[in-house]
């Protein structure tokens, strides 16, 4: 029997790195999918590129889509590319519409034509509930998103449930509240966070310049949250689900877990810029992942202190390693 076939767009970012590793765990034959760029962006996956295949197509040409799965003849697809950073969506609105909502649509209607019969999995966000209706969040709660870019992710989450319905697909959407990694890219609020206190410790930094401190979300890990991907698409029915902790944390708290492991004060150095608030903030977002658990089995391993105790653990190595021969030492 032939392995199974993966094809993972967005592969290059987190979720695709992990995504990745867990689907290679599991004997299967992993294709990334990339759009040609002058720089290397492969920094993620370097330590299991040679355990892959990455092939080039874009969610901006239909085309490219069609040859690609008529190529590889994947059983899987699981759609992690979009522009996914919420304040970048207002100042690109219109390309974040065409990557995290069309190019949902492009990839759908590229199965439907090549093989029906693929698995397909979307990547929706918490970010969708934005102003929310109730606490926790399930996946009966009403959506109120509330920047372009939850407001692209409920048209890619409902052409999922539309395509799933309307042509019969195995499409499942994974409603993912916010989940973080040392792989986390800087611009995120969690790895600004752990960076900075990287870059203090370190001497390079005396301040550290954030947004709204009181802003809460549900964190968890990347790496758990990969495996709730995968057991969507192994189930005998398609249905969306909700991946979190069911816990809500501030950016306070983040800031204080972050310092603390340093053992540094961090009223010392945190600035709260109101330059960096969102021009609409969400709500409280936190999950009920209980039907995950009832249904898939899932349900998150790493805590919230964990979590961010390894991202600055990560980040410290980071700048250790990159110091080291420069003349600089690690302050305490």
């Amino acid at each position: 029997m032939s392995k199974r076939c993966a094809l993972i767009t967005g592969i290059t970012g987190q979720d695709g790195s992990y995504l990745a590793e867990f689907l290679l765990g599991k004997g299967y034959k992993v294709v990334g999918m990339a759009r040609r760029a002058s720089t290397d962006p492969f920094e993620r996956i370097e330590h299991i590129r040679h355990l892959l295949t990455v092939q080039q197509a874009d969610l901006l040409d239909q085309a490219s889509l069609i040859h690609l799965i008529q190529d590889i003849r994947p059983h899987e697809i699981y759609n992690l590319a979009s522009q996914s950073f919420v304040p970048t969506s207002w100042e690109q609105a219109v390309l974040t519409a065409e990557f995290t909502a069309v190019g949902v649509t492009r990839l759908l209607e590229a199965v439907r034509l090549v093989d029906p019969g693929i698995r397909f999995y979307q990547a929706s966000t918490s970010e969708m509930f934005g102003k929310t209706s109730e606490v926790p969040q399930h996946e009966r709660t009403s959506f109120y998103p509330r920047s372009p870019y939850g407001v692209a992710k409920l048209y890619g989450h409902w052409i999922t449930i539309n395509y799933r319905e309307s042509y019969e697909l195995f499409a499942c959407s994974g409603i993912l509240f916010n989940h973080e990694s040392p792989r986390r890219g800087k611009e995120f609020v969690t790895r600004k966070v752990t960076d900075g206190v990287a870059r203090i410790t370190h001497g390079l930094a005396t301040e550290l310049r954030l947004g709204n401190l009181e802003a809460r979300r549900d964190w968890g890990y990347a790496g758990d949250y990969v495996e709730a991907m995968w057991l969507m698409l192994q189930q005998q029915k398609p249905d969306d689900y909700v991946v979190a902790t069911g816990e809500t944390h501030s950016v306070l708290e983040l800031v204080e877990t972050a310092f603390a492991r340093v053992g540094l004060d961090w009223r010392r150095h945190v600035v709260e810029d109101p330059e960096l608030k969102r021009p609409a903030e969400v709500d409280r977002l936190q999950g009920d992942y209980s039907k995950a658990k009832r249904v898939l089995g899932w349900q998150p391993k790493v805590g919230f202190r964990e979590l961010i105790e390894m991202m600055v653990d990560a980040d410290l190595r980071r700048y250790a390693e990159g110091l080291s021969g420069v003349g600089h030492t690690r302050r305490g």
